[in-house]
């Protein structure tokens, strides 16, 4: 069996019809093990009512809750509010649990048996969490696919996150607004998109590039081979997490070693099939594959 590992920000998405269980992390760590892996996430919640309800739902979800620790400081929320497209736009609170993630004193067994594990540049905006995601990337085995998932929110970046991020992943994913933003920040301006992530292939000695167009498609890159899809025309209900189940379905797929068309092909199913669907981590027995 495989093993996924997701670390960073846990939280509640506060939405105008009530609150879902969200972050990249455990949307990454749903998806994984809904498609056949043993997934964790590493991350840390309040003393509070939130912080239990929020472990209480992922232990309904069948994820252990065996990395997330319990700090003096309130579970993270997020206030979400979604445009006529389903497109969400958030208000992400500071100073809370997931900005301080400690290295689990539990943790060296499960990293040692890791295949993927996903990180983004959100949970790096304090550098308590920061160094703590470092470590654990550094006790990774050299043949783990460490996925960076950018996801930039608000003003929560910088030059330096991105450049070493850049450095410690082997996959990255991103979408067209990233790209301008992160081709600004390492002076690669004038340059299309396709020139764009291939230089960040060579640079960076990474493994596979997803850059994705919302309802333009996306692209998958790898050293020596490309693949580019059109995003299927559905009846969107919201896009929460549907990137975070793209990433995640690429990387199950890239694990296995099937074909980029193939990964390519189950990473636009997937995350169509979360955007016909309420939040981030829907149920796959409703899933036509």
């Amino acid at each position: 069996m495989l093993t996924a590992v997701g670390i960073g920000e846990l939280l509640w998405d506060l939405l105008p019809s009530g609150k879902l269980v969200g972050g990249a992390p455990s949307n990454f760590a749903y998806h994984t093990q809904q498609q056949g892996a043993f997934s964790c996430i590493v991350s840390a919640v309040g003393n509070d009512s939130y912080g239990n309800e929020i472990k209480e739902a992922l232990l309904k979800k069948n994820l252990t809750t065996d990395y997330i620790q319990t700090v003096d400081y309130p579970t993270g929320t997020v206030d979400v509010n979604l445009n006529s497209l389903g497109e969400p736009s958030y208000s992400i609170n500071e100073n809370v649990a997931w900005d301080y993630i400690s290295l689990p004193k539990n943790i060296d067994k499960q990293i040692e048996h890791t295949n993927i594990l996903c990180f983004g540049s959100l949970a790096q905006r304090n550098a308590h969490t920061r160094n703590s995601i470092k470590k654990i990337i550094q006790k990774l085995n050299d043949d783990c696919l460490i996925v960076f998932d950018i996801n930039i929110r608000q003003n929560y970046y910088n030059h330096d996150i991105i450049q070493e991020s850049l450095a410690f992943c082997n996959v990255l994913k991103l979408n067209v607004d990233e790209l301008a933003i992160i081709s600004s920040l390492l002076n690669l301006k004038g340059l299309d998109d396709k020139a764009i992530i291939e230089k960040l292939m060579d640079q960076y000695k990474l493994k596979l590039i997803a850059l994705t167009y919302g309802s333009n498609g996306s692209i998958l890159m790898t050293p020596t081979n490309v693949s580019q899809l059109k995003t299927p025309k559905i009846n969107v209900i919201d896009t929460i997490g549907a990137g975070d189940s793209f990433t995640a379905t690429m990387a199950m797929e890239f694990v296995k070693g099937e074909s980029l068309a193939k990964v390519h092909q189950k990473a636009v199913e997937v995350s169509s099939f979360v955007c016909q669907s309420n939040g981030a981590m829907p149920d796959y027995n409703n899933l036509k594959t």
